[in-house]
């Protein structure tokens, strides 16, 4: 884990990035050589400090893929209420999102405390259809990631790197240079502390390297934060591959051999759905979940990403549940 912040990220200048997108061999070691100079990778920005006061219960907690965040306001607006909420997708300097830092955006329309740390540095604007969407012709800092925005004081925030950096690397059309994360922190509660992970676990691949990554996740929560009761959610991208099936998923087994008991809503009920961005997808599917531990939830539910004229936010649907107590 990482526990490194900063008030602000540091992005490789414009030369430098395209020195990483033209870089050769594309194979892993030259993705990890490229990445470690790179100290955006290893820190996590926080801003917009809470007051230190302990969360009572219930709880509510939201967890989304924003899918680039093309509507930084209205989003905020649909996440009112919440104390806890786990980002995604979340764009920090890109072109396709008028290089708003959206996750420092929507904590400013919220009055929350914010952490966002860097899944991919982004090496291009974007797949063709979000190439319609930029404003100039260069990222200012080409960060994509992941949030824990919070009602109160967040407690040692880190940054987690999983399982199966790399992947991205080699690709053509969206070069990048990183992988899918983890970020968390600790919260206080009237009962004791409670620690949260918002993730992101692998699109591109089968179900086994994704079980790695629960796997790899919950084994730096067990390390860091022992005893603690845990809440994971996000886009698990269940199922999300070629024939893919969210029900034959290895992670589900893993958390459940790891003591946390798994909530997504109505079984029958999908998370993804045509957006501005995937105007077309194959089928819609079941992504989103939270996993718990030591913790007593109320009910799941999964709420329409439109926004109030009728346009999809996102391509997936918001997921919300409620802390009852701690067990």
């Amino acid at each position: 884990m990482i526990f490194a912040t900063t008030p602000r990220l540091a992005a490789p200048g414009q030369a430098e990035r395209a020195a990483f997108a033209s870089a050769t061999p594309r194979d892993l070691a030259t993705h990890d050589s490229l990445c470690a100079t790179v100290p955006a990778l290893a820190e996590l920005e926080t801003g917009a400090a809470a007051p230190e006061l302990a969360l009572t219960f219930p709880i509510r907690v939201a967890a989304w893929n924003l899918e680039r965040c093309l509507f930084p306001e209205p989003s905020a607006q649909a996440l009112a209420g919440a104390d806890l909420v786990l980002l995604s997708e979340l764009d920090h300097g890109m072109a396709r999102t008028a290089q708003v830092d959206t996750a420092r955006e929507i904590a400013r329309h919220l009055g929350l405390a914010h952490a966002f740390g860097v899944e991919f540095l982004e090496l291009g604007l974007g797949s063709e259809i979000e190439r319609d969407f930029c404003t100039d012709p260069v990222n200012r800092n080409g960060f994509h990631g992941n949030a824990i925005l919070a009602r109160t004081a967040l407690i040692r925030p880190f940054l987690l790197r999983l399982p199966g950096q790399g992947h991205w690397f080699c690709d053509a059309g969206q070069p990048r240079l990183g992988g899918r994360i983890a970020v968390g922190a600790e919260i206080a509660t009237t009962a004791g502390p409670v620690v949260f992970a918002s993730t992101h676990l692998e699109s591109s691949d089968t179900g086994p390297i994704r079980g790695a990554q629960m796997a790899a996740l919950i084994a730096a929560l067990d390390t860091h934060f022992p005893g603690v009761p845990a809440l994971i959610g996000g886009d698990l991208n269940t199922g999300n591959c070629p024939g893919g099936d969210w029900r034959t998923e290895p992670l589900f087994d893993i958390a459940r051999a790891g003591g946390f008991i798994v909530a997504g809503g109505p079984e029958h009920q999908p998370t993804t759905r045509p957006s501005l961005i995937t105007r077309f997808p194959d089928r819609a599917m079941k992504l989103d979940w939270f996993l718990a531990r030591g913790l007593k939830l109320g009910v799941t539910s999964i709420h329409p990403s439109l926004a109030p004229g009728g346009h999809p936010l996102s391509d997936h649907d918001r997921i919300e549940t409620t802390i009852l107590a701690l067990i």
